[in-house]
């Protein structure tokens, strides 16, 4: 056989040999036990170890910069983690949340390690408070929900469950011990899930970095008389969803004292609000992304658990996908003044609705049918417009779906302002 008919039998057995050895290669590494760590652990943490100091033995940066939550109230123009008032802020939240507990106290949220101190400090505590209010303040929750059971759980006073809780948001919130995975721990959030046909099991690391904010920055209320925790996403998480949900249901939280409307207190639905077709999440943008930026210590890049607003270090939040960061500053200032006017000017058109039904049903000749159209659409205004003034982003989350709500609560509440002025005699 000459020479030109040997080279391609050679290349073909080589290339043989090379893909037999890239194949054995695969199977062996596909054999390999899964590396949970990329350093060996320093000390065994317990599975739901409340303690986040021990956490931070085998990784101090994520620990030391989570200790930066208690004392970084700084304040952006529309929030931050610096404990205001705010009803003194906008004094329009005592008249529209008049015979409720957020009429009294309604305090600026502070960093993840003051959520013991400032829910146990807040006015709205009372001797009948249920435990359920602790769902989102400790990570000591995550080992109780497995030893009480979620039930027994909530329908414990508030009084009697602080004993048995003594740290604030940790690491037992989002992390399994073992592998460091993100993971769910709220019974609430994998109930919701569920309800939607969705496993989050299966869901990608990427997807996980915003759902596990979704343990507790989400609207929920407080079930049956066990005030059980519930998300209330069976029909989706968009606000009209919610809304048949809670009317479905018919559940309130109060009566307005003013207008008799049996009134739903938005909570804070930062994962619904994103979710829903934002820019960024249509992006792949997780909420760590903005809110726990990769940063390094010399050579070694970890996720910054310094929670808070991203313009507060916009160059480290920001920059990592624009690269003018001043031009991107500039548009969050333009989209959070347009959000922030519209949603006083719904609060204007809900307390205008409150005064006119309230005239009206002061009139004993008025129309009692119409009195209870103008409230139904009061309820539907305030539970459109708390929806986005509850939320922390004012707006910026999804500024498109932000505005669109806002309008849809001006438009209702000058409904319901109409019906009871035509309520009269």
């Amino acid at each position: 056989m000459n020479r030109s008919k040997m080279i391609p039998i050679i290349l073909s057995v080589i290339i043989i040999i090379l893909a037999g050895a890239v194949v054995l290669l695969l199977i062996f590494m596909k054999n390999q036990p899964v590396e949970t760590r990329g350093v060996p652990a320093l000390i065994e943490i317990a599975a739901m170890e409340p303690d986040s100091e021990q956490w931070g033995v085998n990784f101090p940066n994520q620990y030391s910069t989570l200790l930066l939550t208690e004392s970084n109230n700084a304040r952006t123009a529309y929030g931050g983690s610096e404990p205001v008032q705010k009803l003194e802020v906008d004094p329009r939240l005592v008249t529209l949340f008049a015979g409720y507990g957020f009429s009294k106290d309604y305090k600026e949220d502070r960093g993840h390690m003051n959520a013991l101190t400032d829910v146990r400090g807040t006015a709205r505590v009372n001797e009948t408070t249920p435990g359920t209010c602790y769902s989102c303040k400790s990570s000591s929750n995550p080992m109780l929900w497995a030893e009480m059971g979620m039930a027994e759980y909530d329908k414990t006073l508030f009084s009697e469950l602080g004993a048995r809780i003594e740290e604030p948001i940790g690491c037992a919130n989002c992390h399994e011990a073992e592998t460091m995975r993100l993971i769910v721990t709220n019974p609430a959030l994998e109930e919701a899930l569920k309800a939607q046909g969705k496993d989050w099991t299966s869901f990608t690391r990427q997807e996980m970095r915003s759902v596990v904010c979704a343990n507790c920055h989400v609207e929920y209320y407080f079930k049956g008389e066990g005030k059980y925790l519930t998300f209330p996403w069976a029909g989706g998480t968009s606000i009209e969803a919610i809304e048949a949900y809670y009317d479905n249901y018919e559940f309130t939280d109060w009566t307005h004292p003013d207008s008799g409307t049996q009134m739903v207190k938005m909570q804070h639905p930062d994962y619904e609000l994103f979710t829903a077709g934002s820019t960024h999440f249509n992006a792949g943008v997780a909420c760590a992304d903005c809110h726990m930026p990769y940063t390094r210590d010399g050579s070694v890049k970890f996720s910054s658990h310094d929670v808070h607003s991203p313009l507060l270090n916009p160059a480290t939040a920001c920059g990592a996908c624009h690269t003018d960061v001043g031009y991107v500053t500039s548009q969050v200032t333009i989209i959070q003044d347009k959000v922030a006017a519209t949603m006083y000017a719904a609060e204007d058109a809900i307390i205008d609705a409150i005064a006119a039904i309230q005239s009206a049903d002061a009139n004993s000749r008025s129309d009692g049918a119409l009195i209870e159209e103008a409230r139904a659409l009061h309820r539907s205004a305030q539970l459109r417009w708390d929806f986005i003034a509850a939320e922390n982003s004012m707006g910026f989350h999804n500024p498109e779906e932000a505005l669109r709500i806002l309008a849809s609560a001006t438009d209702l509440a000058r409904q319901a302002q109409l019906k009871a002025v035509q309520a009269l005699p």
